[in-house]
């Protein structure tokens, strides 16, 4: 990191990783179409961004353990992301389901393999391949976004800027890294212009919002272990369980993801201020 001394290759670092992986992401989503084959996963694009980031740290000769992926601490780390990230859900989970037994609506809670789509989960499978396929899916995923997004855009804008607002940035990147899946509905004539823009303003939004909270707890932690535990929680938990209710599943779901992030963010952002309070 100390030889990249040119704080003006900040952003061209920045934007060429970003706009290799987007477009790597772009011919997954519109030409491979891996989320819609029995795979159920768009996955090539996030293990070719792991590449790209590993011949990005080599470059630009930065360690590993300079972008948070180091030892120390490391499992002890992950353990807790997966435990704040479950504790979250069963708030949301809970929630949900008092809301359709109010009104008379709660079936069941049900454990299989689904693909999740703006509009709503597709697909009811149980084999245990898809379960695999699921876990695996999203292991890569947060490998790739957490080291892309957290670990190595953070501490290259933190050449430039302070940690807030590198944090800020990154966090814009990553929520427009989700807006490719409304934009492909689109052209594939399942949503309207209107669903479209707005499905992707909540997208950029609430994924900016979660992104910034990863990057509090990479900065609390010292590593990308438990930013990656929440993620992953985040990520596979609406896939393997859902609330079905007497009309269908997953009904709530919007309902559902707005608690448990807007009450994990809420809860890391205390406890960051908090942190730094102290400090002073």
């Amino acid at each position: 990191m100390e030889k990249m001394q040119n704080k003006q290759k900040v952003w061209s670092v920045v934007l060429t990783v970003y706009l290799v992986c987007f477009v790597f992401r772009l011919l997954e989503y519109f030409v491979l179409r891996t989320d819609k084959t029995v795979i159920g996963e768009a996955v090539v694009h996030k293990i070719l961004g792991i590449g790209v980031l590993f011949l990005a740290i080599r470059t630009l000769q930065i360690r590993g353990s300079e972008i948070g992926l180091c030892r120390k601490h490391f499992g002890n780390n992950v353990i807790k992301g997966l435990g704040f990230g479950i504790a979250t859900f069963v708030l949301a989970y809970g929630a949900e389901v008092v809301l359709q037994m109010i009104k008379g609506n709660f079936d069941s809670l049900q454990v299989y393999v689904s693909t999740y789509a703006v509009d709503g989960n597709v697909g009811n499978r149980t084999a245990w391949i898809f379960f695999l396929i699921c876990i695996l899916g999203n292991v890569i995923n947060v490998v790739m976004e957490e080291g892309i997004f957290r670990g190595l855009f953070g501490k290259v804008l933190e050449r430039k800027y302070s940690f807030i607002v590198s944090a800020f940035f990154a966090s814009i990147l990553f929520g427009v890294w989700h807006v490719v899946g409304p934009v492909r509905n689109y052209f594939d004539g399942t949503m309207s212009m209107g669903g479209m823009i707005a499905n992707s303003l909540m997208l950029v939004g609430t994924s900016a919002l979660v992104g910034f909270k990863f990057a509090l707890l990479t900065k609390m932690t010292g590593n990308l272990a438990m930013a990656m535990g929440d993620h992953f929680v985040n990520n596979t938990i609406v896939n393997l369980l859902h609330v079905v209710s007497k009309t269908g599943a997953d009904e709530l779901m919007t309902v559902r993801l707005t608690i448990a992030q807007s009450v994990s963010c809420v809860v890391v952002l205390v406890y960051y201020l908090v942190k730094c309070h102290k400090k002073e």
